[in-house]
């Protein structure tokens, strides 16, 4: 099983048309696959980073030895770094590379043994060398929807949303992957939930390096990381998809809308429908960082009820037979604001009584209803808060901001998520409402939560499932469930969410783009999940309806902001008549009622800026958009 090596030797293994070696001064690899060799950069060579910023390589540690590893399934390299001593304890670990025998996946693992320190990430395995000066060399990442840097793109790239965390905005999947010559990798994290990967694009180029970084967990290593990489010798961006669908597939994680609709047959009725997004209650407090100091009349506002059931008749009148509204700031806080002790509906729009005259209205209509709330936002002035229930750090700090409209708060620990949720919804049932659907506010956009209170310890890890039991509860009462974006770690239990946008949509227009938005997410899980897309036309620029056709998607009819210049919500993208609206509707409707349930099984760029665009649906429709003419066309399959 164990095999020493010399030390003063490079280091190599080989097996199925693969090798790999170490050199054992750099603590670099190269790995030579057939017609092209991957090899580690120098200047990211792995380290651990410490909580004050500075970083401890690799070569510092005070024993390095390396030997040969052998099993049934595979052959490797097994690598032991002994003694780091860091401010505040030790740290001792091994890694393992090795070469898989029956499928020639190289994997990665980090693997702890003494480990008593604190520190702020380790940065393992090193990215690869790519720097050459083509624009058709890429770097596939996950950030949101998907996007495209080449090698030789304009602007500069080197932060991302939640500083690159998977499970979050910055990686809807714990994947990325890079593409030269047609040769490319696959890299996907196997333990996610602590972990993350970074960028590093200087404007111009040329050339990109990203690379895995693996965070503590509740201030330890704690466990094996293993990241696997799969080689490939002819491929572009959709074979990295299809090559991460099947591994959603293996791992069980893939979960079709075909297999949620035997669970729940609302979601036919929510295929094809309008979506409507509108509020009851907004109170902005004034250390919230929305607060509107010139103009403090605007901080408070309240819609009854009774306009959203006329506005809901309206809508029918109008002729559309399917719509989803999701109602904010129905609690009598307001938007935002006191959770998780949201109830009762809002008083001054109408109470319950008023709340219930709508759920009827939606009914009599045929419509679906659903509520926005929130389980992860911890405000201070809530009637049941407690710092004991808080998040707190290892350091026994409680995490706090005061950015959305309630001010003050903490975040809750989701252990404590679930009985909350069922507290609420019991309550909301019991007064008659009719739930369709609901949404439970950032589970699928930000990244996963600890907590070290020792009466509710929980991992990030444990906050995914805490999430996901939520989820189940929804499930439970026939109410389909629904969050932010498109985490795939909750793809067995989310039917939709609020939006799973290309990262472009959420900055002000005329921005600089981090790359080139290409449908990463649709292009593994189209067939697992609804998305809603924006419908703005915006001057000079383009008219997102394009994007909702493109991924087979649904449509917005009317979205309310919640807060101003936020989430998309910007004062340029003008609100059009509601009859062009609901024409624009239709055409996105007719064809997401055809291929919601099918694969999108290829996206093709028609032009390097990606200006021209076409999808190809499994059941062969197929759809093309040019966003300088702001035109389609669609083939029915």
């Amino acid at each position: 099983m164990f095999e020493p090596f010399h030390p003063q030797e490079h280091l190599q293994i080989t097996a199925a048309g693969l090798s790999v070696t170490l050199d054992p001064l750099s603590l670099l690899y190269r790995i030579d696959t057939p017609g092209y060799t991957w090899r580690q950069s120098p200047v990211h060579a792995p380290q651990i980073l410490l909580k004050d910023g500075a970083s401890l390589p690799f070569s510092q540690a005070k024993n390095i030895r390396h030997c040969r590893y052998d099993s049934g399934v595979g052959t490797g390299i097994l690598s032991s770094y002994d003694g780091f001593c860091l401010p505040d304890g030790s740290l001792s670990f091994e890694t393992l590379v090795w070469i898989e025998y029956a499928t020639g996946f190289v994997h990665f693992e980090l693997i702890p043994a003494v480990d008593n320190a604190d520190f702020a990430c380790v940065r393992w395995p090193a990215p690869f060398l790519f720097e050459t000066a083509r624009q058709e060399d890429v770097t596939v990442m996950p950030v949101m929807q998907g996007l495209l840097i080449p090698n030789t793109w304009e602007n500069e790239v080197r932060s991302l949303p939640f500083n690159g965390q998977f499970g979050s905005a910055a990686a809807y999947m714990p994947w990325f992957g890079q593409i030269a010559d047609g040769h490319g990798y696959l890299a996907i994290c196997e333990q996610p939930w602590d972990a993350g990967y970074f960028v590093d694009h200087p404007a111009g180029g040329p050339g990109t390096h990203t690379g895995l970084y693996f965070l503590p967990s509740l201030g330890r290593l704690s466990y094996r990381r293993c990241a696997r990489f799969q080689f490939f010798t002819s491929c572009d961006y959709n074979d990295l998809c299809k090559a991460y669908r099947a591994y959603a597939k293996e791992t069980g994680l893939f979960t079709t809308l075909a297999e949620k609709s035997a669970r729940g047959p609302g979601i036919d009725r929510l295929i094809g429908s309008a979506i409507v997004h509108k509020g009851i209650k907004t109170h902005v407090s004034p250390d919230s960082f929305y607060y509107d100091k010139e103009h403090p009349q605007r901080n408070d506002l309240v819609v009854p009820f009774c306009k959203r059931a006329r506005e809901i008749r309206r809508y029918y009148q109008k002729g559309i037979r399917k719509l989803y509204l999701h109602l904010d700031g129905w609690g009598d806080p307001g938007y935002d604001n006191r959770h998780p002790d949201y109830l009762p509906a809002c008083e001054e729009a109408g109470g319950w009584r008023e709340m219930q005259n709508l759920s009827d209205t939606i009914k009599d209509c045929g419509y679906l209803f659903g509520l926005h709330d929130q389980y992860r936002d911890y405000y201070m002035d809530a009637p049941s808060y407690d710092r004991e229930f808080a998040c707190q750090a290892p350091d026994g700090s409680i995490p706090e901001m005061a950015r959305w409209a309630g001010g003050r708060q903490s975040y809750l620990c989701a252990t404590q998520a679930p009985y909350y949720v069922r507290r609420n919804f019991e309550e909301v049932l019991r007064h008659g409402i009719r739930l369709d659907a609901s949404y439970l506010d950032v589970f699928t956009c930000n990244e996963g939560d600890e907590c070290a209170n020792p009466r509710h310890r929980m991992s990030r890890r444990e906050c995914f499932e805490r999430r996901e039991a939520c989820f189940s509860y929804l499930w439970s009462k026939n109410i389909l469930p629904s969050s932010e974006e498109c985490g795939d770690w909750a793809m067995r239990q989310l039917v939709f969410c609020h939006y799973g946008p290309y990262d472009f949509m959420l900055a002000k227009p005329g921005s600089p783009r981090r790359g080139i938005a290409v449908p990463l997410f649709n292009l593994v899980y189209h067939d697992c999940l609804i998305l809603p897309w924006p419908m703005d036309r915006l001057p000079d620029t383009e008219d997102y309806m394009l994007y909702a056709l493109l991924n087979g998607g649904a449509a917005y009819v009317d979205k309310d902001g919640a807060y101003p210049n936020c989430d998309g919500a910007f004062d340029e993208a003008a609100e059009k008549r509601l009859d062009e609206e609901i024409a624009r509707y239709q055409v996105v409707a007719a064809l997401q009622e055809r291929v919601a349930k099918c694969e999108m099984v290829r996206h093709e760029l028609l032009d390097w800026q990606g200006r021209r665009q076409k999808s190809v649906f499994s059941d062969g429709t197929t759809v093309s958009i040019d966003l300088d003419q702001g035109t389609y066309e669609i083939h029915i399959g």
